[in-house]
């Protein structure tokens, strides 16, 4: 429960209050690993194409991300960053990384030590 409460409060420092936690890991994954397409996006967040599409369709509704047909294959749409969709990445990580420094920073260093050994194995098991 203390994971899912602390992530909660970490998602709740969001540069768009409006905007979803699928939305926003979509923005997240394209920053990350570069442009997609449709059904990549929709593989590497697990869901099912239709539902990706509805998603892309709204953030590229709000200039959050574009576009591109493929210059190979005309059926295949690349899907990219705008420069507003990176600015919320950014301000995101940002909220979140001050949010988190200042929660830390109200603890002792052995319990940020411990925090941070637990951390590596958690990566680890979410890396699974």
């Amino acid at each position: 429960m203390a994971t899912f409460r602390l992530a909660r409060r970490l998602r709740a420092q969001r540069a768009v209050d409006t905007m979803s936690d699928g939305q926003f890991a979509v923005l997240a994954a394209l920053k990350v690993f570069g442009p997609h397409t449709l059904a990549e996006l929709a593989t590497r967040e697990r869901v099912t194409a239709p539902s990706m599409n509805r998603t892309v369709n709204s953030l590229e509704e709000s200039g959050l991300l574009s576009r591109t047909p493929s210059l190979d294959d005309r059926r295949k749409i690349t899907l990219d960053l705008t420069d507003e969709g990176r600015a919320v990445v950014v301000e995101t990580a940002r909220r979140r990384d001050a949010w988190l420094e200042g929660a830390l920073a109200e603890i002792p260093a052995d319990e940020r030590a411990t925090l941070a050994r637990a951390a590596k194995i958690m990566q680890r098991l979410a890396d699974r």
